[in-house]
């Protein structure tokens, strides 16, 4: 597939989650408007919107209209917002610079910030929970457990907690995976695995994508450790050597750059192999893989 191809895809899904998810966000009451503010900047800041992506590839490439998706794009885009609001505070990162822009804490203050968050993360359920096109109350329900277990303490909480435990500590490359697939897999996995329930996918096609998802999310930070060491703080969006200057492990520092480098390929290439089973044309989530390490932010 040319790169075109995978670039307007990208910006396709950018759109369409970015206009839900603004429509929604709009049609809060005005009761709180500062805190109405600050969520719509923690949404709306810009990135890459590669979960949403995961969502609509893969559910489409399984049969199942975009408008079907909409809200699971979106739910899983708030709770990584809401995730990136609170990584930033004081308590965590302590960061003032995301996607280019300050902070939720700095442009607002922290009090905001951790209301904002946890707004979003509530409106992420409220979304999944509302009525859908064609998706039957037991989808519903499970797309509901699924995104609470990769949000909560068995995915990205738990990696977080991980990561804030490990910080100033050694820790060996078992930890580190552990800890990644947690804070930064779980969500990408639940990404695919919404858009599998969405279309009531068999067995094969559940193992095929879940292999690919695994892969993927753990190569996506693989790449993040990368960047943080190669690419700069304009180029990034956020302070570069972040992870450095806080004395996290990282990738390249247990296994040097060319063995990060290595890693976050052979991940790609086991993601590749996994969708080699598929009775589809998978070009297009093939080359988002492969997207996935030759990015630069």
């Amino acid at each position: 597939m040319p790169e075109t191809a995978l670039t307007n895809a990208i910006v396709h899904y950018q759109n369409r989650v970015n206009n839900y998810l603004k429509n929604r966000l709009d049609q809060l009451p005005d009761d709180a408007p500062n805190l109405k503010a600050a969520m719509k900047h923690g949404a709306l800041l810009g990135g890459k919107r590669i979960r949403p992506f995961l969502v609509y590839s893969v559910g489409e490439l399984l049969g199942v209209q975009p408008q079907q998706l909409d809200a699971c794009a979106s739910a899983i885009e708030c709770i990584h917002a809401y995730s990136l609001i609170h990584d930033d505070l004081p308590a965590m990162d302590d960061d003032a610079l995301r996607r280019g822009q300050p902070t939720v804490h700095v442009k607002f203050d922290e009090a905001t910030a951790i209301l904002a968050g946890d707004s979003l993360q509530s409106l992420a359920f409220e979304m999944l929970a509302d009525a859908q096109n064609n998706l039957t109350a037991d989808q519903q329900v499970r797309m509901i457990k699924v995104l609470s277990k990769a949000a909560g303490y068995s995915g990205m909480c738990g990696g977080q907690a991980i990561d804030l435990a490990s910080t100033d500590q050694s820790i060996d490359i078992d930890t580190l995976t552990l800890l990644h697939s947690l804070k930064t897999g779980a969500l990408i996995s639940c990404s695919v695995e919404l858009a599998l329930i969405a279309a009531n996918a068999s067995d094969e096609e559940t193992e095929s994508l879940r292999s690919f998802a695994k892969n993927v999310g753990l190569a996506f930070q693989v790449q993040d450790d990368i960047l943080d060491i190669t690419s700069t703080t304009e180029e990034l969006g956020k302070p570069q050597g972040s992870d450095t200057k806080a004395n996290k492990s990282t990738f390249p520092q247990l296994l040097g750059l060319h063995g990060a480098k290595q890693t976050a390929d052979q991940l790609i290439n086991e993601s590749l192999s996994a969708l080699t089973k598929l009775p589809y044309n998978s070009q297009l989530i093939a080359d988002f893989a492969r997207y996935i390490v030759a990015r630069r932010v």
